[in-house]
């Protein structure tokens, strides 16, 4: 599904931006205290509006990766901010560089992973963010935890909620994380 290249425009129907959205954040970590890295993730991003939604964690084999990779730990958290999006999209970023990613190569082992994927039902295309997230429907470590936190969304280009878009995609190597019976 490609991701439309338009310019954003206002359109009376949508929200303001400084009203509540509910936006939907990916957290992914596959080095160091994984777990803890998603606490302290999730922590920080409290900071950034209301938490109003945690999936399960999920642990997931690296995708999308040439070299060998550690497996990774995955969630969706719900936040419900004023903040527009590109200036969430920005302390997220800064929240990861806090955490100790440092960018060097595309899809490389990080500490933490933070993806804006959904932001309500808008859709923003500008340098530096997309929403939704472009490659959100190809990744069933997102869809299987969006899937459970929010069954009935629909994804605002394609219409589709996560579990449909989660049936067309090899979930195979997606399982909830239990504590310990896993590296």
């Amino acid at each position: 599904m490609p991701f439309p290249k338009f310019p954003v425009r206002v359109e009376s129907k949508r929200r303001p931006y400084g009203e509540p959205a509910d936006t939907y954040i990916g957290l992914g970590a596959n080095l160091g205290d994984r777990e803890l890295n998603l606490r302290v993730a999730r922590e920080e991003l409290s900071n950034l509006g209301d938490l109003t939604g945690e999936s399960s964690i999920y642990e997931t084999e690296p995708w999308g990766v040439g070299e060998p990779q550690p497996a990774y730990l995955n969630q969706v958290c719900r936040l419900r901010t004023t903040m527009p999006a590109t200036e969430l999209m920005n302390r997220l970023l800064q929240i990861e560089t806090k955490l100790g990613r440092n960018r060097k190569r595309k899809n490389e082992s990080r500490p933490i992973d933070l993806d804006l994927l959904l932001y309500g039902d808008r859709v923003i295309d500008v340098p530096g963010l997309q929403v939704p997230h472009p490659r959100m429907p190809e990744r069933a470590f997102v869809l299987a935890p969006l899937a459970e936190i929010a069954p009935e969304l629909i994804h605002p280009i394609s219409g589709a909620t996560p579990g449909d878009l989660l049936r067309d995609v090899d979930a195979s190597g997606v399982r909830v994380w239990e504590r310990g019976l896993a590296g």
